[in-house]
């Protein structure tokens, strides 16, 4: 073993200690260096680096309608800039300088509301805008300028990004963008106020199923970090943003849109001032239209119908007639009547003086009614006989009615998804002080309320008094949502939820659905009938208050209704039709009736329309008419329905689509691919579906305008034209 050499190791650390000394030498006179000589070389590289950390929005969920048509989606809108510093830095302003007119002209044609000297000007304030540095020098070019003011949607955005110098790079043509998700409603103000509506420029919801469920379709939001290193952009995604849920109502496209016809022409026909109707189903308490139409100025001294305010769960009213069904169920159930004829009730000449007060028939002037059955009485709607019959009855009990009333659903909360809904309809209910005395109650006050004053109910409470009615009993919740999907799968489901199992007993409610079908066939409400199928229901005109709460104004208005269900037998819909106007003529039966008769009629007959299987049989070949547009799309699902075709039949597309035509055959469809349409010229999209017709036409930079609906049947600007910036061409469907 070695002997260890002292003198020769001290000899090696000095080296080493040396060596290590001259680095940390080294190391602090280069930091000196940086920190004085090249204090501002580096000082310019930390300005041109820029970490920032930006919010992702994530996609707005769609609104489905029961059968997963779209009622409303979410789509994508551009606010445009110009950074004038990029242009200064990567030296591109005398390229401005150059090209400033043609950019002007260019957007003159896009925006036409603006001149091309307005554009000028306005550009150059952004160019010209001075600014601070952080080493105090002051310099030109606003980093944010916005090209025009409001959002465009991808075509105006494709068109400004292709004029000169904002077709170059952000970093040297200064063209950048905010992207925002806009909510569009392709069936337009159909339920707009049930759907909801958005305040667009702070992407929120205002309204509606929107607002009640905006936690679900707005989603989460993710997380860029974005850093800019001298003229680089490096982005790192943080968070992926989760994008929002779909929710599928219960709404019927085809049953809103033919109950806001049936309404809006009613309105029109009698110029009524609000129209409200619910069309509810029966078993399941699924709402499938709410309409809430209000008359308003068009400006143009005319009038139009639009949706103001969702009055159909929000509104309290006084019902009118509709509440003597309520009335006299609640007498039936107690035992306090029955429909024999020893509880027929003189209506004499149709005045009748109670505690004071006069009560009419709306027959008073033509002499009344006379003695009445209890079925008569609601056929008539004789306000003398059920104020008389529950004024017998409850007169010195009069709680015991409003406890029966609440029992049959008429106090329940019915948790309805909109912000503003009432949560109960008001039956007032006695009170008494310690002596005894009823504090809120007078002796008129139990027959006009059985008549359907001194209450207030919204409507969505009546028609669902009805339904549980025609329902047997059950008292459904009205239901607006069935399920919560998630890229096409179902993550949470709504089951149909009864509230109460029984309203009443079995007796007195096979009782009132006979009397109810009897205002029908035999009384006031024949107007809401059918020779198709029987109709249930009842009429109500109750006159209301003025704007200022006062009876006495000079004007009457009147609150319209008839609510029932259909069809008698087997009840599938339940529906209530309210309507009000100003003066007279003015019937429940006669004007709401008739568009109860018409939403029944409408609903039906799409219901006997029999189902394609049902009349198939083994030796039917079916084959469908194709329109004409992409051939893949349409080979893949021919295929999938096993549908024969022929021609070009192997045709893909791999990115690019495939355009062609159809014709259907006995036993096959002929598939023929079209002629390629040069980029500059207008495509021929006669025959096409809308879908594939907008695609094609935007493609080659056209703006497109829809006219009606179905397949193309005629295009504006004939196919084979050569194609212009900022041209638009109209296509009418059929």
């Amino acid at each position: 073993m070695a002997k260890f050499n002292e003198k020769i190791s001290m000899r090696r650390y000095r080296i080493m200690a040396w060596i290590v000394l001259l680095l940390a030498i080294g190391i602090v006179c280069k930091a000196g260096y940086i920190m004085t000589v090249k204090r501002g070389y580096w000082t310019e590289v930390s300005d041109r680096l820029i970490a920032d950390s930006l919010p992702v929005k994530p996609t707005r969920g769609n609104i489905l309608s029961c059968d997963n048509q779209l009622l409303a989606s979410s789509l994508p809108e551009y606010k445009l800039f110009v950074d004038f510093r990029a242009m200064y830095e990567s030296k591109t302003d005398t390229l401005w300088a150059e090209k400033e007119d043609s950019i002007c002209q260019g957007l003159h044609e896009i925006f036409p509301q603006r001149s091309v000297e307005e554009f000028r000007e306005h550009l150059r304030k952004g160019l010209n805008k001075e600014y601070t540095d952080k080493e105090g020098n002051v310099k030109k070019g606003s980093r944010h300028w916005p090209i025009w003011s409001k959002r465009v949607n991808y075509s105006t955005y494709s068109e400004v990004k292709n004029l000169p110098i904002f077709k170059l790079n952000p970093y040297k043509g200064g063209f950048h963008f905010e992207i925002y998700n806009a909510r569009t409603r392709p069936n337009g103000t159909l339920a707009s106020r049930t759907i909801g509506e958005m305040y667009g420029a702070i992407d929120s919801a205002r309204c509606g199923l929107e607002l009640y469920y905006d936690s679900v379709l707005r989603g989460k939001e993710g997380l860029l970090n974005r850093r800019k290193v001298r003229r680089d952009y490096l982005s790192i995604m943080i968070q992926e943003p989760i994008n929002g849920a779909d929710i599928v109502t219960t709404l019927d496209v085809n049953i809103q849109d033919l109950a806001e016809k049936a309404v809006t022409d009613e309105m029109e026909e009698i110029g009524a001032e609000l129209g409200v109707a619910i069309v509810m189903e029966t078993k399941t308490g699924d709402i499938k239209a709410l309409v809430n139409l209000s008359r308003v100025s068009d400006g143009k001294g005319g009038h139009t119908y639009r949706e103001i305010k969702n009055n159909a769960v929000s509104d309290l009213v006084e019902p009118g007639s509709v509440f003597k069904t309520a009335s006299i169920l609640a007498a039936l159930e107690d035992g306090k009547i029955d429909t024999t004829s020893r509880y027929n009730v003189d209506t004499g000449g149709g005045v009748y003086a109670m505690y004071g007060r006069q009560m009419r028939d709306h027959n008073w002037r033509r002499g009344g009614y006379g003695v009445l059955s209890v079925p008569k009485i609601l056929h008539v709607s004789s306000n003398i006989g059920v104020s008389r019959l529950i004024d017998r009855a409850y007169h010195n009990e009069p709680e015991k009615f409003v406890e029966r009333i609440h029992s049959m659903g008429l106090g329940i909360d019915l948790d309805l998804p909109f912000p503003g809904a009432q949560k109960h309809a008001i039956v007032r209910m006695p009170k008494k002080n310690s002596r005894g005395q009823y504090t809120n109650w007078a002796k008129t006050t139990l027959p006009w309320m059985s008549i359907g004053y001194e209450t207030q109910i919204p409507p969505i409470f009546t028609v669902a008094f009805y339904n549980a009615i025609a329902n047997d009993g059950r008292f459904m919740q009205p239901r607006f949502v069935k399920e919560i999907q998630k890229n096409g799968e179902t993550i949470k489901k709504f089951e149909p939820v009864c509230l109460i199992d029984k309203i009443c007993s079995e007796e007195p409610l096979r009782k009132i659905q006979a009397i109810l079908e009897g205002v029908v066939s035999q009384g006031l409400g024949k107007k809401a009938g059918s020779k198709s199928f029987r109709v249930a229901g009842k009429t109500g005109t109750a006159q209301i208050a003025d704007e200022k709460g006062s009876y006495k104004s000079g004007r009457v208005r009147y609150w319209l209704s008839f609510c029932g269900y259909f069809p008698y037998e087997n009840p599938e819909y339940t529906c209530i039709v309210c309507l009000k106007k100003t003066g007279l003529p003015a019937s429940g039966g006669g004007m709401a009736g008739a568009v109860f008769h018409n939403i029944a009629e409408g609903i039906m007959a799409k219901r006997l329309k029999h189902e394609v299987r049902v009349a198939r049989d083994s030796s039917s070949i079916l084959i469908p008419d194709v329109k004409n547009g992409s051939i893949s799309a349409a080979n893949y699902v021919l295929r999938n329905l096993d549908i024969k075709t022929e021609g070009e039949t192997d045709a893909q597309s791999f990115g690019n689509a495939l355009w062609g035509s159809a014709k259907r055959g006995k036993n096959s469809v002929r598939i023929t691919k079209n002629d390629v349409t040069p980029a500059n010229h207008v495509p021929d999209v006669v025959g096409m579906g809308a879908r594939d017709a907008v695609y094609r036409l935007e493609k080659h930079g056209l703006k497109v305008k829809i006219v009606g609906c179905g397949k193309v049947k005629k295009q504006s600007i004939a196919p084979s034209t050569k194609v212009k910036k900022g041209m638009c061409v109209t296509i009418e469907l059929g």
